[in-house]
């Protein structure tokens, strides 16, 4: 019966063979037998046998020996029920039956860095000149304690190595980032395997040296799956979607070796990183061709693949035919599939019916809102992550998070998440730390967010992209144009993003001369950068110079380009060049209401009414609706919205008692409104009466009311702040003896004792 059962067993291939063979033994009354227990556990270990079909098998057994402790070992350690080892370990003593030494190498490896623990164990039992046991504690020591020097230690105490013992060494070497003691170690080697040189390919793919991961790939003498899928992973992690489906291709054409589940999986999201249907369509079509089986793992990238191609109903096919087979991975890839179309209802239900989230739950979710412009829930959401505890926060969640913060301008509750994150100690990289320049420099606080870019020890480009962004928000034009010169000085070629930024600084800083040469030293300027060279030539009044320039470029304009023309012909009361470049805009940009709106502006203040009716007019017939108008403020970490002649608040008769006070007081200083932005041709009384209940001002009385006295007031405005609002806001700094910063939906203005920080010129 013992052959037939060893001859049966060799042949299995899926859990079903497994229960007729177990039922077959079953029948015979052999279930008892340590030998025929010993054989099912290890081909549960070899399918992935269910927990509790293999714990089954192991109980039936009266008497276990020692061979069964160390096949049901194995099953847990495979599984990575760590916890169940060290019990098992222990009833196996509790028994009184004698662990050998294939038992010591399971239990070291699922004790992690309590393994080195069981180094003197071992030694003692004499198990310590053990191939197997020798190697593993020495795996222990090279990549769970960080003590990789103990590592070598044993490592050089060996009379014999094997490829093994070397191959450990050069893996622990590679986690701790030791490069030249690996390359040692390599060069010494006389003997060679597959696996030696796939941690070669590995170490240098995670150190992103992509160029020397292939140099050990090619030169590779024999490959074997993981070889390929090594290369192939290395692509995709590092965003070389081209190279890694090139190099899939080569393994096709090479057919040497077939594609296993982790090679599809690495590369449908490959797939996935290109975003384009065709190919997603002809991958499927070649998984179908070879009649590869879509297990969970490979239909999750295949979900994710589809979401990222625009297909979201497939994705939401392919996450229902699932079923009860769907894991969390599969739950999150659907999150991210709905929040990257903005249904964020849907990404939303399918969060909270999740059986278990973990911490990539909670972050698709928060980054779901933060990156479609709902910031307020994305930090309700985070605020809840924190109550239930059931994910730790890491640094995937405090840049959303932060960047929510940043959004909003709301700099008390950024304060509060960075404490959080020291609290909790979390560890932050280049993305963390630009995420933090980020906020602040939303949030007005230009000294934090030069603070925090000086304290960084490693500076990327977008380091220096988002502070010269924040300078040109600032209108800061020169150090913008200075903070560009020492990122050069540092290595770091400055890029579109880096020119687009230090344009839009000079720009807003009336700096032409610097702009030019600036914009002369790019090469092949993009659209981008004409847009905002036209904003800069129209700001400083050369509007004709801007519209030259317009018709010289090389390429058709965007919508930037005749905004920018647009906005300086508002600026500059000219109505013929507004109406040229509205026109251009109503048939790029149909739907912008703030397009209409310009133009309306540039004929009200011309005095005319019936061209601005025509625009209101116009906007009826095509559906367009003109935006409201809200500003922001915080206060105790929560944010106050008013939008114009906003009655809702409950301090409203408050603000508007204090905004008539102030008002009496301005117009003892000369102030006057400045009704040229009302769209309406009413009388002066209620044009008055309009522009005084701009949404700003109300925030501004707000902050007044409930801010200590001498705190900077910061608010937060969704469009352009209008020019009586401007002076008027001066005008309160002066009479308040306050800091007040607003940021519009173009830039800052600092307002300190009666001036702004944009000297009028916005």
């Amino acid at each position: 019966m013992s052959h037939l059962a060893t001859t049966i067993s060799s042949k299995l291939a899926n859990l079903s063979q497994l229960k007729q063979l177990h039922a077959h033994i079953l029948q015979n009354s052999l279930h008892h037998q340590n030998y025929y227990v010993s054989l099912l556990i290890t081909h549960c270990t070899r399918l992935n046998a269910p927990l509790s079909y293999a714990r089954g098998i192991f109980e039936s057994t009266r008497d276990p020996n020692a061979h069964v402790f160390a096949c049901m070992l194995k099953y847990y350690s495979q599984l990575g029920a760590h916890s169940e080892v060290l019990c098992l370990y222990q009833n196996m003593q509790s028994c009184n039956v004698k662990a050998d030494a294939s038992v010591y190498t399971v239990l070291i490896k699922s004790s992690g860095y309590a393994g080195i623990l069981l180094h003197v164990h071992v030694l003692k039992l004499g198990h310590a000149q053990d191939c197997y046991v020798r190697n593993v504690i020495m795996d222990v020591y090279a990549k769970n304690t960080g003590s990789v020097e103990l590592a070598r230690k044993v490592f050089d105490e060996m009379t014999e190595r094997t490829v093994a013992d070397w191959n450990s060494m050069i893996s622990g070497y590679w986690k701790w980032g030791f490069e030249a003691e690996v390359c040692g170690l390599f060069d010494m080697m006389t003997e060679k395997n597959v696996v030696t040189w796939t941690a070669m390919v590995s170490g240098y793919a995670k150190r992103k040296d992509l160029v020397s991961a292939r140099r050990y790939f090619d030169a590779m003498p024999e490959k074997n799956v993981v070889s390929w899928n090594a290369m192939l992973s290395g692509y995709a992690q590092n965003g070389f979607a081209e190279e890694g489906l090139k190099l899939f291709y080569d393994m096709i054409n090479a057919g040497e070796v077939e594609p296993n589940e982790t090679t599809w999986v690495v590369v449908v999201s490959l797939c996935s990183s290109r975003g384009d249907p065709y190919l997603a369509d002809s991958l499927m079509k070649m998984l179908e061709r070879k009649q590869v089986r879509l297990n969970c793992f490979l239909k999750t990238a295949l979900i994710d693949m589809y979401a990222k191609c625009g297909s979201i109903e497939t994705a939401k096919r392919m996450f229902e035919e699932l079923g009860v087979y769907r894991n969390v991975v599969t739950w999150n890839a659907m999150i991210s599939a709905y929040t990257r179309v903005g249904y964020l209802a849907a990404a939303r239900e399918h969060f909270d019916k999740i059986p278990k989230r973990d911490v990539v739950s909670w972050n698709s979710m928060i980054a779901g809102y933060a990156q479609n412009g709902q910031s307020t829930m994305a930090i309700d959401l985070f605020k809840e992550m924190i109550v239930t505890k059931e994910a730790k926060p890491d640094e995937v969640t405090m840049v959303s998070v932060i960047s929510a913060c940043g959004h909003l301008g709301a700099l008390e509750l950024g304060n509060w998440a960075v404490t959080f994150l020291t609290e909790n100690r979390i560890k932050l990289s280049a993305s963390g730390y630009n995420s933090l320049i980020f906020m602040y420099s939303k949030c007005g606080s230009m000294k934090d967010a030069k603070r925090i870019f000086q304290e960084m020890n490693t500076r990327d480009a977008v380091s220096y992209n988002t502070l010269i962004a924040a300078f040109a928000a600032h209108g800061h034009g020169k150090e913008a144009i200075e903070l560009m010169s020492k990122m050069r000085n540092e290595g770091i070629e400055p890029n579109r993003v880096t020119y687009i930024g230090v344009l839009t600084a000079c720009s807003h800083a009336g700096l032409l001369e610097e702009g030019w040469k600036v914009f002369e030293s790019v090469e092949n300027p993009a659209v981008d950068h004409y847009a905002c060279m036209v904003d800069l030539l129209g700001r400083v009044g050369q509007l004709d110079e801007a519209k030259r320039l317009i018709d010289s470029m090389p390429m058709e304009p965007h919508g930037g380009v005749y905004g920018s023309l647009l906005n300086a012909s508002r600026i500059h009361k000219s109505v013929e060049l507004g109406e040229l470049a509205a026109n251009k805009l109503f048939e790029l940009e149909p739907n912008n209401s703030g397009n209409y709106v310009l133009l309306s502006n540039i004929y009200a203040s011309a005095g005319r009414w019936e061209d601005v009716d025509k625009i209101r007019e116009a906007m009826r017939e095509r559906g367009v609706q003109k935006t409201t108008a809200w500003s922001l403020v915080e206060y105790k970490g929560k944010m106050h919205k008013f939008i114009v002649g906003d009655r809702w608040h409950e301090l409203s008769d408050d603000i508007y008692k204090l905004l008539a006070e102030l008002k009496t007081k301005m117009r003892r200083l000369g102030y006057e409104s400045d009704k040229s932005c009302v769209l309406k041709d009413v009388e002066e009384e209620e044009k008055e009466e309009m522009v005084g209940s701009h949404s700003e001002k109300l925030a501004i009385c707000f902050a007044l009311l409930v801010s200590e006295r001498g705190a900077v007031i910061r608010v937060v405005k969704n469009l352009r702040v209008c020019w009586d609002c401007h002076n008027a806001i001066k005008m309160m700094s002066k009479l308040e003896g306050r800091e007040i910063i607003v940021r519009d939906n173009n830039r800052f203005h600092c307002f300190i004792d009666g001036s702004c920080s944009c000297k009028d010129y916005w």
